[in-house]
């Protein structure tokens, strides 16, 4: 795969989704319906734990009903379902036309969280989205020449905390969920937790008829299950609604747009598109496909497309699941029209809110032992990825230091910012911002500003 900002050999013209070549692309495969079935299925249980997770701990937050946080997850499911489709099938301009599957973004989680304890409820979150989203756009055919501000130092703080500020949601959710409930941090919700997390850890590692990929989702129900016995579940508003629906637009309100909100979701934005970017060259290299800055641009924007459109469905920013990189690299399939087809089973689910309203009420312990390994999961990944950075004779090692001491800051004292300006502290309140701020700020100084010395220096000695 070509750097950004490099054009490939043989590179498309302006407006094409693709690289024009006269030899076949391997992810222009097509295979049997079945297989396109199959292994499309495969994708959706590979990343349904994932994309679940945000309208579970955003709706949570925002203090919805088990039949709302089921219209978040039914809109999740199905923005997430046709920006896949968008992402691997592609349209003019937009698409990048490789198999990647599209789906509701962690790295929004944090910050739209502090966005709802600001007081604006869901209108405030949508707002955010979709004006972060169109500014995302914008900026997407440019985002190639600023990648670089964007290296793994950066990105791997960011992913770290993310993880880190997402830990003691699934510790509340372990514990029972309501702080005002009888049995809030009872033996018995932590060992519920304890035994879905155990479940999950042992199918993880489980390779055969691919249970591993499904560890999540088998351990939630295999939790709900042992939950069932202790007579810890309710299922009673599973039937609260229909059982096919088309997402409402706007289903929460119109769209609330605040500035502070929107500047904290512009940094989040920048972050999703410099993972979308890595995920596409990482595909790229694994297919073996051409990709060059013009094939970027084109995934990109179908990228903050799909997140401006995400809103008016009810759901939030949406990128490349790396999980499901993964899984093409695992089992060899590298044709963009499986993971289309993955797209469409995902439509068809969106299009079921009695799914979303069943998981809704699965018992908080149980959805608390797969978030320690969900969100714990995402931490290790920002680790690999700073267990990438060259620490010697560089800044890096401050760099991480103080962008992950200060990215924790609202993780350990929520009310750090309280004392500051409404706009300041809905910004910095998120862990995710404040650790991608102090990370950019000091990776220019210590880098760029330091690089550019260094070659003055080299040119007043020549």
């Amino acid at each position: 795969a070509a750097a950004p900002g490099a054009a490939a050999p043989g590179a498309a013209a302006p407006g094409a989704a693709a690289p024009a070549s006269d030899a076949p692309r391997p992810e222009d495969e097509r295979l049997h319906w079945s297989k396109n079935l199959a292994h499309g299925m495969q994708h959706v249980l590979s990343m349904y734990g994932g994309i679940i997770a945000p309208p579970l701990i955003i709706g949570t937050a925002a203090g919805l009903s088990s039949a709302e946080i089921g219209v978040l997850i039914a809109s999740c499911l199905f923005v997430g379902g046709l920006a896949t489709i968008l992402q691997s099938v592609g349209l003019p301009f937009f698409g990048s036309q490789l198999p990647l599957v599209q789906g509701t973004s962690f790295a929004s989680v944090a910050t739209l969280v502090a966005i709802v304890g600001g007081g604006g409820g869901m209108p405030a979150v949508f707002g955010a989205v979709l004006g972060a989203a169109l500014i995302g756009l914008l900026i997407a055919p440019f985002f190639a020449r600023i990648v670089r501000f964007f290296p793994p130092v950066v990105t791997g703080v960011v992913i770290t905390t993310i993880g880190v500020s997402l830990i003691p949601v699934a510790a509340r959710w372990a514990m029972g969920g309501s702080a005002t409930a009888d049995d809030y941090g009872s033996v018995g919700n932590i060992a519920l937790a304890a035994a879905t997390l155990l479940i999950a850890l042992v199918l993880s590692r489980v390779r055969a008829f691919g249970i591993n990929r499904m560890a999540i989702l088998l351990g939630l129900l295999l939790g709900t299950l042992i939950a069932g016995i202790a007579g810890k579940t309710d299922f009673s508003s599973v039937g609260d609604g229909a059982v096919f629906a088309f997402p409402s637009p706007f289903a929460f309100g119109l769209p609330v747009f605040e500035i502070s909100g929107i500047i904290a979701m512009v940094i989040v934005v920048l972050v999703i598109l410099t993972e979308t970017t890595a995920d596409m060259l990482a595909v790229a290299q694994i297919t073996g496909s051409k990709v060059d800055s013009r094939r970027i641009a084109d995934g990109l924007r179908a990228d903050m497309l799909s997140s401006a459109v995400a809103p008016v469905f009810n759901t939030f920013t949406q990128s490349a699941f790396a999980q499901n990189v993964g899984l093409v690299a695992i089992s060899g399939v590298k044709s963009r029209f499986v993971v289309a087809t993955g797209g469409a089973i995902l439509v068809v689910l969106g299009l079921l809110p009695v799914l979303g309203r069943v998981i809704a009420t699965l018992p908080m312990a149980v959805l608390g032992g797969a978030g320690i390994l969900l969100f714990g999961t995402v931490a290790a990944s920002g680790i690999r990825t700073l267990g990438k950075v060259d620490y010697e004779n560089t800044g890096n090692f401050l760099i991480v230091a103080a962008s992950l001491a200060v990215g924790c800051i609202p993780v350990v004292a929520p009310d750090f910012f309280d004392a500051f300006p409404t706009w300041f502290s809905t910004i910095f309140h998120s862990g995710i911002s404040s650790a991608a701020i102090t990370a950019v700020v000091l990776n220019l100084l210590f880098t760029e500003v330091g690089r550019r010395r260094r070659h003055a220096e080299r040119e007043r000695f020549a």
